[in-house]
C-alpha cells in the first residue's frame, strides 16, 4: 500500500514538473509565407499572434482568415504532439496497457 502511495506521489510530482516545462516551451507556426506567426506554449495556449500590415487590407480578408486558420491548426497540432510526448513519460510509469 505504501509503495502505491509513494509511486502516486512521484507521478504527481513528475506531472507538475512536466507542466512547468510545457509552460516554458514555445511552438511557432507560420502562415502566408511568414507574414502570419502564431506562438503557442506547450500547454496549447496562444501566447502571441503577429500579422504583417500588408494582410490587413479589406480586400485580403478571406485570404487572411484562411491563412490564420492554417497557422493556428499547424501550431496547435505541434503543441499537442509536444504535450503528448512529455506526458507519455508519466503514463508509461503507470504500467497501464495501451497508455
Amino acid at each position: 500500500m505504501l509503495d502505491n502511495v509513494k509511486k502516486l506521489w512521484q507521478l504527481q510530482s513528475k506531472a507538475r514538473q512536466i507542466q512547468k516545462e510545457l509552460r516554458r516551451y514555445e511552438i511557432k507556426s507560420e502562415g502566408a509565407g511568414g507574414k502570419i506567426v502564431v506562438t503557442f506554449n506547450g500547454e496549447q495556449k496562444l501566447e502571441n499572434l503577429e500579422i504583417d500590415d500588408e494582410l490587413l487590407s479589406p480586400d485580403k480578408k478571406n485570404y487572411l482568415v484562411r491563412e490564420l486558420k492554417d497557422a493556428f491548426a499547424a501550431g496547435m497540432k505541434e503543441a499537442q504532439k509536444v504535450a503528448a510526448s512529455k506526458m507519455k513519460a508519466i503514463t508509461g510509469d503507470l504500467g497501464i496497457p495501451g497508455m
